[in-house]
């Protein structure tokens, strides 16, 4: 028993029995219930380069793409005729018909290149909504002194005068 504690352990798991070293270890193998394959269902649809939910009617789903809100989705739907069925009930022919109904209109990467180039041709004209922009304040008429911390940020303490 001596030599055994003596000897090198090999990187292999070695057993002793019966006096000699076996590198073999057998286990008894448990009877483990096998995974059940799920069948790949699918979760989204693709409409206008964005995945829009499954499991909800397509007038709120198509709400899911930037510049369709619900009046914008209300009209793509009676154009095209379409009942306002869930998304994952739609045939193939139906996606591409409104596929191509939502194509026609400015939406996701068209709509906020736009945007940012509006305002920032306001900026350059130097206009009063431009200017609005470039301090951060809110540009659409709104009162500056109590609210609108969401455009100038977090609220600075100046120290002021001190009261008699």
């Amino acid at each position: 028993m001596v030599q055994t504690l003596a000897m090198p352990v090999a990187p292999s798991l070695s057993i002793i029995s019966n006096g000699h070293f076996s590198n073999r270890l057998s286990l008894p193998i448990l009877n483990t219930p096998k995974p059940k394959v799920q069948r790949l269902s699918i979760q989204c649809v693709r409409v206008g380069g964005v995945e829009i939910p499954n499991n909800k009617r397509i007038e709120f789903s198509l709400q899911y793409i930037h510049g369709v809100g619900r009046s914008r989705s209300r009209q793509i739907l009676t154009d095209i005729k379409m009942d306002n069925k869930v998304t994952k009930e739609l045939s193939e022919e139906e996606l591409i018909i409104l596929r191509r109904e939502v194509s026609k209109y400015m939406i996701e990467g068209d709509l906020k290149r736009f945007n940012a180039l509006n305002i920032k041709r306001l900026k350059e004209i130097q206009c009063y909504r431009g200017i609005r922009h470039i301090r951060g304040l809110p540009c659409r008429g709104q009162r500056t002194k109590n609210n609108c911390r969401t455009l100038k940020g977090k609220k600075v303490t100046v120290a002021g005068k001190k009261k008699k």
